[in-house]
């Protein structure tokens, strides 16, 4: 590697080890300067209500959705480049939904990082790979690296938005069992479903603020659809678990046959109950197998130093 390369390589390690710097600071220090995370979350949903009924009002006037003219640089972008057609993502909304990404801008954003990220990082493997040959390969393998660093440009927003909504749905999960029950309480003493859902989000806004959030929007939906049904499988469709998939079909046929809702309830906040109490009893099964490696690695050789070292030490002496 000549001088210049290795200066440059050099650099790129230095701003690497300062990206990571960087990074570990603002992660010990973000918590600290982050706000009431359950008032700004709630507050974002306290006005759903209204959205839906301006939306609604909107829709009866003019027969579509009221839009905004006052795009920004990467809302028409995607427009001018017809982004949505060229790296079309199949059920993109209902996987923004169960990511807790609403509204117009998240999905712009996800096209806008589709589109751009194969293409820095193909400039960069360009540069740094095949151009200044940093890692001291052969043309092939820098051209494979490069093409692999744009496959992974291209999925790495699928892959972010896929993780995001898979740790949603861990957070929601193992508090939907006890929100259940409160459902049924609400129900069975007789309040309306609306009440229940609006209830039920106050009283689990301390425990989980995404399902509290889901709730609330069930609650708003309920009140301005047409439709009960409407509001339920869209409580299906921005969820993906399995306990509030089971609850909306249930809360459909109830609607549609009349079916009575509490001993349905009653059944589904048993089964979500056990399904807890199983994840909870995989996780603890799968704990050993967890620590075989860990144990191997760190305890072992620490235990055969403490156990041979005065052995050694008596044999060496006898010598």
């Amino acid at each position: 590697m000549n001088p210049e390369s290795a200066a440059m390589f050099q650099n790129v390690l230095y701003a690497f080890i300062s990206i990571l710097v960087v990074g570990t600071i603002y992660t010990l220090v973000a918590p600290l300067l982050e706000g009431d995370k359950l008032k700004s979350r709630m507050k974002s949903v306290s006005s759903a209500r209204d959205q839906l009924k301006s939306q609604r009002m909107a829709e009866l006037q003019q027969g579509n959705k009221l839009r905004s003219n006052n795009k920004g640089l990467v809302s028409n972008l995607v427009d001018n480049l017809s982004l949505e057609k060229l790296l079309a993502a199949n059920d993109l909304r209902d996987k923004m939904a169960q990511a807790g990404f609403r509204g117009q801008r998240p999905i712009y954003m996800f096209y806008f990082f589709r589109f751009a990220m194969p293409i820095i990082l193909g400039i960069l493997g360009l540069i740094f790979l095949i151009g200044l040959n940093i890692m001291e390969l052969r043309f092939q393998q820098n051209l494979l690296i490069t093409v692999a660093l744009v496959v992974f440009g291209y999925y790495s927003p699928g892959v972010y938005l896929k993780n995001t909504a898979d740790k949603r749905a861990a957070s929601i999960a193992p508090v939907f069992p006890d929100a259940l029950d409160l459902l049924l309480i609400c129900v069975e003493s007789g309040m309306s479903i609306e009440l229940a859902f609006g209830r039920v989000s106050q009283e689990m806004a301390e425990n989980s603020v995404e399902l509290a959030e889901e709730l609330s929007l069930t609650t708003a939906e309920l009140s301005y659809l047409q439709s009960r049904r409407q509001a339920y499988e869209n409580l299906a469709r921005r969820n993906n678990h399995v306990g509030i998939r089971s609850v909306s079909t249930a809360l459909v046929q109830s609607e549609r046959y009349g079916t009575p809702l509490g001993s349905t309830l009653r059944t589904l906040a048993t089964e979500n109950r056990q399904m807890r109490m199983m994840e909870a009893e995989k996780k603890a099964a799968s704990l050993p197998a967890k620590l075989t490696v860990p144990m191997i690695l760190f305890f072992l050789p620490v235990l055969f130093i403490v156990i041979l070292t005065p052995a050694a030490m008596r044999i060496g002496d006898a010598f």
